[in-house]
């Protein structure tokens, strides 16, 4: 639940500069004992040390969303103009709900990922009874609730390109670092103040092989064999060659089924087993969300959809015009075959070679400006929100104890983690 709202599916199977008052809250009760941590170096954009994080030195400022298993706040740094996003799970529940795997899978990816399309952790740590993420605090919010703000809930072709980019972006380093996300949707992406958009709520995502990438020969088409020959040139046979991705590799199958309701790949559903590939269909069905205003199987209730993923063509509303190569790219990525699917072979690369992705620039996106830049309030502007419930201020309110996180009984005894400062290089 690292998105500020989340509503996916059980598996089955299985910031912004500006003071901010530091006064705390006028608990009665001992501050937490921390019992295990993992943060980055002590630096400017978190600029407290590793060994003294912990709840009580942030400051609840709004509640940004409530999941499942969770909920995700915006909070101060006590003494400084920083914010942060802080997501708060209780151990009890992950137990109860069987869903200690997810969250230390959600923590190795959180700890591992370097990409200026997917959000940013500083910090992870827990006491007794909850753990905790520290994440950047991505001020334009969920993209979902950007969308719905659209006229008919609809992008622009040109700039749901730009925002399909980045997204492919992100889910080819995923599948580059062994990564399979299984949950894309509006939902789970959050616009920074600067337009651009990261990818967060990674509780659903697989571990697999990383495969590196290939080389392989480029077979030119018959259109630029004709215009080189037209043109008189000769063609070095290493310029023909290309470096492609190779897509991670499960070492066994898996069933789960995961996901959102319109958003599952039609092997998901099957229950036949499914790969890497089911982030290319999701892929196609975000590109057909962000310029049609809904998904293209929706139906009226949950079988009618997943009956529609499965037997139906995708279909195109006459009522917006939109270009043949867009139709093009969307119907490849909708195979239902996953074999025959656009990105099944060489992953994101076929994908970006795509004719409708051919103005832009993958290399030098994260520069450009995106189509949409966030209106912001002043988020120290406490007039802005709701008082916070009293079971939100008890959240980070543990009693002092003698247990040991490193006690071999622990279940997240492998929830703390070290990240070196190096592996943050990139600050968006």
């Amino acid at each position: 639940m690292n998105s500020y709202k989340n509503d996916v599916k059980e598996d089955q199977g299985g910031p912004v500069m500006g003071q901010v008052s530091n006064s705390s809250p006028p608990y009665k009760h001992k501050a937490p004992e921390v019992l295990a941590r993992s943060a980055v170096p002590f630096s400017e954009r978190f600029p407290i040390p590793q060994d003294q994080v912990g709840p009580q030195h942030f400051t609840k400022l709004k509640l940004l969303g409530k999941g499942a298993v969770g909920k995700t706040y915006l909070v101060a740094l006590k003494g400084t103009d920083k914010l942060y996003a802080m997501k708060v799970l209780t151990k009890e529940e992950m137990i109860v709900k069987n869903k200690v795997k997810r969250v230390l899978t959600e923590r190795e990816i959180l700890a591992t990922v370097n990409h200026p399309f997917i959000v940013t952790m500083y910090a992870s740590f827990q006491t007794e009874k909850r753990l905790y993420f520290i994440t950047e605090y991505c001020a334009g919010g969920e993209f979902f609730a950007v969308l719905q703000r659209q006229p008919k809930k609809r992008l622009k072709e040109e700039a749901a390109k730009f925002y399909a980019a980045e997204v492919l972006l992100a889910l080819e380093y995923l599948h580059h670092m062994g990564f399979i996300y299984r949950d894309l949707k509006p939902e789970n992406i959050l616009m920074r103040g600067d337009g651009h958009l990261a990818l967060t709520d990674f509780d659903l995502s697989k571990q697999a092989q990383a495969v590196s990438p290939r080389v392989v020969s480029h077979q030119m088409s018959l259109l630029e064999k004709i215009r080189n020959n037209f043109q008189g040139k000769n063609v070095d046979p290493s310029q023909k060659l290309d470096i492609v991705d190779s897509e991670p590799v499960l070492s066994y199958a898996t069933n789960s089924f995961v996901g959102t309701e319109e958003y599952v790949a039609p092997e998901v559903v099957r229950g036949v087993g499914h790969s890497s590939s089911v982030d290319w269909w999701t892929l196609g069905i975000l590109i057909y969300e962000m310029i049609f205003g809904s998904t293209p199987f929706k139906g009226s209730f949950s079988d009618e959809t997943f009956s529609n993923i499965i037997a139906n063509g995708v279909k195109f509303p006459e009522d917006v015009v939109v270009s043949p190569e867009c139709k093009s790219l969307i119907k490849k990525l909708l195979k239902r075959d996953p074999e025959r699917r656009l990105g099944h072979e060489n992953g994101a690369s076929d994908i970006k070679r795509h004719p409708w992705f051919s103005n832009i620039n993958f290399a030098l996106i994260r520069n450009e400006r995106p189509p949409i830049i966030p209106s912001i309030p002043d988020p120290r502007d406490l007039s802005l929100y709701a008082s916070l419930n009293v079971e939100d201020d008890d959240d980070d309110v543990d009693t002092l104890s003698d247990w040991s996180s490193n006690d071999p009984s622990n279940p997240f005894i492998n929830f703390n983690c070290y990240r070196d400062e190096k592996q943050l290089g990139h600050h968006y």
